[in-house]
């Protein structure tokens, strides 16, 4: 006799109440936690029914076909486009499918769904009906006896899906691919493209805390084939690559590289705050359209355009070249570094592991460094106890201020914080908070210490604690001061410049010009502030951040 069977027979005698699946591989009779951005290909098994969290239809969430989603699709924000899901979240039954060609996009509920020309594998949704959240037994009055129990199996628990590969975390980059799809580099050249993007994307270890890849195809017009969130494992990127259809037509690169520059590194488009920002744009031969005007503006936007041309123009060939130096006005800098000449696609393999190290060599990539996502900011903060607890606050809502104009990050600009009295106190350092929420949080909670003044003393165990690991070239010092110092400022001041270390001194209430002048570097006139009253300091956080986008700008 089957279990069912048998616990038919036992209901009537018990009392007991028991919600039995009617099916095998029905949906899970308890809904498994997701998060908005968790993919059907990340589930565990079929017929799970996913708990989905509040919000899902503000998120940036990628989604790919309709009704019939491909399983590289966030469960949750296909669910929100299906209708099926609104803003407070909830249960959301999922069958896995079978792979299938043309996934169609479509617009609906706030969810915009992108087309796929194929995928591995699929999933459908439904709305379940009274699925618990949890199982209890409250119900139980009479227990059955012991020859009648069935044997108590242990429950399952979901089996936890293999962790996100985190990718090479030395090539943190935002890297967008223009290719050639044009007339001029034909099937079976785009195919050999392929194979090598595919080689190459395999030594980039893409991954969520790696590198990133999008890519546009080149062609009468740029077409983008997948943005740099659509796929951060290294499968799915060297699937989506496999699966790239050939589309002829000019090779109109000038107008691909406007359309990246333009679109394609927002963080509307999962561009990464802080991140570099790298252009690798292939071509075969030569291409049909102008290159320098986009090229500038990538420069502007802090893009580092590099150019890789595979098989030159033969010598016959050059008169139909219109610009014969297209590679030198594309490129980033025209120093060797962002050009790399292939001769033919037959012999790609040998050049995979140089160009991948090039494409993520950090220091090199002249174009993404702005004051904004490059410089070491240190704050020196006056404690004593004439600034007082209140106008400490405002103290530290200035230098709030002045860290929110800069992209914090790990890979970007940096922040760190001395308070000083008489004594010194390292309250957190350049490496302590990766983005910039963390380290405003920091400056914020900064407790109040009240005690003398010795500035001096301050400026060198800042010198020697604070700025120990940061590059030269790029190292600010803001001190913030109210009155004068015991100590002499001087010979402190002229040994941290010495180091590299560039001083703005901002001074509020009775600090004295003249130690205000002494610490600050030369020009003493660009690199002196002063308010009458703290409530003044929120207007001078303009002046200085220009101040020190422009230092860095002549350093650098």
């Amino acid at each position: 006799m089957s279990h069912l069977s048998h616990l038919s027979h036992l209901l009537p005698l018990t009392g007991l109440f028991f919600l039995i699946s009617s099916t095998s591989g029905s949906e899970s009779a308890v809904a498994y936690p997701v998060t908005c951005v968790t993919r059907g290909t990340d589930l565990p098994e079929d017929g799970l029914v996913a708990l989905c969290p509040p919000d899902c239809s503000r998120r940036k969430v990628s989604v790919f076909g309709t009704e019939i989603y491909a399983s590289v699709s966030s469960v949750c924000g296909a669910a929100v486009h299906r209708g099926i899901l609104g803003r407070a979240g909830g249960p959301v039954g999922v069958h896995k499918l079978q792979g299938r060609r043309d996934y169609e996009g479509s617009y609906a509920h706030g969810v915009r769904s992108l087309a796929l020309s194929r995928w591995s594998a699929s999933f459908s949704l439904a709305k379940p009906v009274n699925v618990p959240l949890e199982l209890t037994s409250d119900t139980s009055t009479t227990t059955l006896p012991a020859a009648a129990r069935p044997a108590k199996n242990p429950l399952k628990k979901p089996s936890v899906k293999k962790a996100l590969t985190a990718g090479n975390k030395d090539c943190q980059m935002d890297i967008a691919m223009v290719i050639d799809s044009s007339n001029n580099i034909g099937h079976r050249r785009f195919n050999l493209q392929k194979n090598f993007l595919s080689k190459l994307a395999a030594m980039l270890r893409v991954g969520s805390t790696g590198p990133h890849v999008g890519l546009i195809q080149a062609s009468d017009s740029p077409r983008t084939e997948f943005l740099l969130t659509n796929y951060t494992q290294p499968k799915e990127l060297l699937f989506a690559i496999k699966e790239l259809v050939y589309l002829g037509g000019d090779t109109n690169t000038g107008k691909a590289i406007m359309h990246a520059v333009e679109t394609f590194f927002g963080q509307d488009s999962g561009g990464r705050r802080g991140h570099p920002r790298v252009l690798m744009v292939l071509i075969d031969g030569w291409p049909s359209d102008d290159l320098e005007q986009a090229a500038m503006l990538a420069r502007e936007s802090g893009i580092n355009v590099f150019l890789v041309s595979v098989a030159k123009p033969a010598p016959e060939e050059l008169a139909m070249v219109r610009d014969k130096d297209f590679v030198k006005k594309a490129v980033c800098r025209d120093n060797g570094f962002f050009s790399y000449p292939i001769p033919s696609w037959f012999s790609t393999t040998k050049h995979v592991k140089p160009l991948a190290q090039k494409l993520c060599s950090l220091d090199r990539l002249l174009c993404s460094k702005t004051c904004y996502n490059s410089v070491n900011i240190g704050f020196l903060v006056d404690g004593s106890s004439s600034v007082g607890g209140g106008n400490f606050q405002l103290v530290l809502d200035f230098l709030a201020a002045v860290a929110s104009s800069f992209e914090v990050s790990d890979v970007g600009a940096r922040i760190g914080a001395v308070q000083f009295t008489y004594d010194q106190r390292l309250e957190f350092g350049l490496f302590d908070h990766p983005n910039k929420e963390d380290s405003i949080t920091a400056l914020r909670r900064i407790p109040y210490m009240s005690g003398g003044t010795a500035t001096g003393a301050a400026i060198s165990y800042t010198t020697q604690t604070l700025f120990r690991r940061a590059g030269p070239g790029r190292n600010f010092l803001i001190v913030v001061t109210d009155g004068q110092s015991y100590d002499d400022v001087r010979l402190p001041a002229a040994a941290a410049q010495t180091q590299g270390i560039t001083i703005y001194s901002v001074g509020v209430a009775w600090a004295p010009l003249d130690d205000l002048r002494a610490m600050s570097s030369e020009p003493k006139e660009s690199h002196t502030f002063f308010s009458r009253e703290f409530t003044g300091l929120a207007e001078l956080v303009p002046p200085l951040v220009r101040g020190v986008c422009k230092d860095f700008t002549e350093n650098n």
